[in-house]
């Protein structure tokens, strides 16, 4: 089955995207992961209460905000943000860290720089959280493994707002909306 979760031309997709990190040589070449299938990412959102966004941002141009307006807006997720830096976003408190949560998050999503993920799977790891999702353009089998050893699922590079969107029937397999109403049956998390 394609697969595409990068959109070739539509900003949706772009906002779900981090920045092309600056390592050289060709992309995904070093890639020796396998992640989970559709089925098994549709069971991790299924099963998912809560996610906490690592690296979350009050700027509405960040890929972070982008996603957690749609979880706030569009799924049935308790959103939890965490940034040392910030104190509120979209309304709601802003974590210093994982442990500083008041739950136990299902689904840490991460928004961070490459070195940064090893770190923060092991936090994930420390409070117990049961998914690692490491967002579109974020790849690091050291942080993979870090989770995997500790039995928490992994995603990487995958958009949670664009998996959680594609799987209800709101986008077609490129990820973005295409305006079409369909009668296609919704999928409930």
């Amino acid at each position: 089955m394609s697969d595409a979760n990068t959109p070739a031309t539509a900003p949706q997709g772009d906002a779900c995207a981090l920045p092309a990190p600056a390592a050289s040589g060709p992309a995904h070449a070093e890639r020796t992961w396998q992640g989970p299938t559709a089925p098994e990412r549709l069971g991790i959102l299924r099963r998912a209460k809560s996610i906490a966004i690592v690296g979350a941002s009050n700027n509405p141009s960040r890929a972070s905000y982008f996603v957690a307006t749609y979880l706030l807006s569009s799924s049935p997720y308790d959103v939890y943000f965490v940034n040392p830096r910030a104190t509120e976003i979209l309304g709601q408190p802003v974590y210093a860290s994982l442990a500083d949560l008041p739950v136990v998050p299902d689904i840490v999503d991460v928004f961070r720089k490459d070195e940064d993920l090893p770190g923060v799977a092991r936090e994930a790891v420390e409070i117990g959280a049961k998914a690692l999702w490491l967002q579109l353009g974020s790849w690091n089998e050291e942080a993979a493994a870090i989770a995997e050893d500790a039995g928490l699922d992994v995603v990487m590079d995958r958009c949670v707002k664009i998996e959680h969107a594609r799987f209800h029937g709101g986008l077609h397999l490129a990820g973005f909306d295409t305006g079409v109403i369909s009668s296609k049956r919704q999928v409930v998390a």
